[in-house]
């Protein structure tokens, strides 16, 4: 145990908040999973709820010292190496048209022989951050010529988020809007960023027309899009019903809450271990819980900003916003729909919410994150540049990057 100890690197504070986020979730989770445990003729067994969300949380941490363990620059050539299979495997998502509990859930592949179903768009997200980033470090001190960028960069972005968007909305606008502020950030000349947005719209509103002219070729997405704004602004729906469940879980919750294990809208919340899991904790622990988890959060982006300010090379920098950003993103996301700020996404809580998914690709930033925190906190800038910078020391993965 204590060499495992010793080989825990990287920022402390970070590793402390992930782990108390993870470990806090088993009871909201556990509460949560009681409706259900119930559901479809179930036997109310709600421990194996927890057991398999202390499986998702147990691989997720072995993902977190796995990533944590490699040299970030290795990242470089893992993200060219996985584009082609994330699009790969966001096709055969995207075509396999899997259901879960009878809903429209094409956004999951099922893995065979291990009953195991897998987000694909999570994974995808990663990759395609983590490969802008890449991008953009590469071409840091050069003058970016747009012509040559859009083959190299906005096509892959662009495929891999046209991919996403049939089957899921909110990840596809979350994903562009991480590209474009991650393109702002790593210096890509504003003009042409304004001609990539514009380029955005029009293909969305383009998609939108054709889902809508065609409908057997997107069942039910366009529909249930434009049913979700409606409902926000109309207060009726299905989504509604769930936002006005969840307002009255928050309001019954109060200062204190009603105890861990008392929630009583997790009977009438369809959604109530993933999507509008921060709903229940503030029921059962009041406002004074859910000020917590959000200070949490945000305790995190400072430590992560810390992260980016100590990093030494501009890859190092951009990597870390491209992998520590949506993370926060997306608690916020959760949060606002929570209290009804921003329509439903189906955005889940990340750390807390149960799903595979969503924690293991949560962890794997992480560890993303605390690799380089890990050459931050040594101080070490002349290796650091020698690592990226010398052909001698350079790993087989940097090389094929460098070379594309």
């Amino acid at each position: 145990m204590l060499n495992f100890l010793k080989n825990i690197q990287g920022d402390r504070a970070i590793w402390a908040v992930v782990a108390a986020l993870a470990l806090f979730s088993i009871v909201p989770v556990f509460s949560a999973s009681s409706n259900l445990a119930y559901l479809n003729g179930g036997d109310g067994d709600t421990f194996s709820y927890v057991l398999k969300h202390l499986v998702h949380l147990v691989f997720g941490f072995a993902l977190i010292y796995l990533f944590h363990r490699i040299p970030y620059h290795y990242f470089k050539g893992l993200s060219m190496i996985m584009i082609p299979v994330v699009i790969l495997l966001l096709i055969v998502t995207l075509t396999q048209g899997t259901t879960i509990g009878g809903a429209n859930a094409s956004r999951w592949i099922h893995v065979p022989y291990v009953n195991l179903s897998f987000q694909t768009s999570s994974l995808a997200s990663l990759v395609l951050l983590m490969y802008v980033a890449r991008y953009l470090a590469k071409y840091k001190d050069q003058e970016i010529q747009f012509k040559q960028s859009i083959f190299f960069l906005w096509i892959p972005v662009f495929v891999i988020i046209g991919l996403i968007l049939p089957a899921n909305l909110s990840t596809a606008s979350l994903v562009f809007a991480m590209v474009m502020i991650l393109a702002f950030v790593g210096q890509y000349p504003l003009k042409y960023l304004g001609y990539i947005l514009s380029f955005g719209l029009v293909l969305l509103l383009v998609f939108g027309l054709t889902a809508k002219a065609f409908p057997d070729l997107f069942p039910n997405r366009i529909d249930t899009w434009i049913s979700r704004i409606e409902n926000f602004s109309e207060s009726s729906g299905e989504e509604q019903y769930q936002v006005e469940k969840a307002k009255i879980a928050i309001a019954t919750g109060g200062v204190f809450g009603q105890g861990a294990g008392k929630s009583v809208q997790r009977n009438f919340l369809p959604q109530s271990s993933s999507d509008f899991i921060y709903a229940i904790i503030v029921e059962e622990f009041g406002l004074i819980g859910g000020v917590l988890i959000l200070l949490a959060y945000l305790f995190l982006f400072f430590r992560f900003t810390i992260v980016v300010v100590k990093s030494s090379t501009f890859y190092a920098k951009l990597l870390a916003i491209a992998v520590g950003l949506p993370v926060i993103f997306q608690a916020l996301v959760n949060m606002g729909v929570a209290v009804e700020l921003i329509p439903v996404t189906g955005q889940t809580l990340p750390l807390i919410s149960s799903g595979g998914s969503s924690i293991w690709m949560t962890c794997a930033a992480v560890g993303v994150m605390l690799s380089v925190s890990k050459k931050s906190n040594r101080s070490e800038e002349t290796n650091d540049e020698i690592t990226e910078t010398d052909p001698s020391e350079e790993n087989p993965l940097d090389v094929l990057s460098e070379t594309v």
